[in-house]
């Protein structure tokens, strides 16, 4: 089973949940991403705020891409002034540019202990994302990794 077949209703749930985040950090772009269960490779899944449907066609592979680091590590991401402030091209970051972001903060979401999603916020202007708002974020993920273990 894949991820993207939970229930309209769990889809809701999800939906509701980023939509959440958003409201509450007043950030420009929350996203969720999740690993294929077929395979390595990540999509994003959900998203609120976003400017476009690009983040739909998107996929990478494990340990590519924000998505794919943040899994393949199990850390946080933090990144700032893109595409100035990065390591690596400015296409390895597919979601930063889909979505015109200049700053993100991504964290892991866990499915039995393990890495297999991660929640994104990010900024379009030129607004950092302070202690506070990553760790409202972290508290959202743990959120979103109860909500996704009951529907999967």
């Amino acid at each position: 089973m894949e991820y993207k077949e939970c229930s309209q209703a769990g889809n809701g749930q999800i939906d509701q949940a980023c939509e959440k985040v958003l409201s509450e950090l007043e950030c420009d772009f929350v996203g969720l991403a999740l690993q294929n269960t077929d395979g390595p490779d990540v999509r994003w899944h959900y998203a609120a705020g976003n400017s476009n449907e690009k983040y739909k066609r998107i996929t990478v592979r494990y340990g590519k891409g924000i998505a794919g680091k943040v899994i393949s590590t199990g850390r946080p991401m933090y990144l700032e002034n893109f595409p100035e402030d990065i390591s690596g091209k400015a296409l390895e970051y597919p979601i930063m540019l889909a979505e015109s972001l200049n700053f993100a903060y991504a964290v892991p979401i866990h499915f039995k202990g393990i890495p297999k999603g991660v929640l994104l916020i990010g900024n379009r202007t030129g607004q950092p994302i302070n202690e506070g708002e990553q760790s409202t974020v972290r508290s959202a993920a743990r959120r979103l990794e109860e909500k996704l273990s009951s529907l999967i």
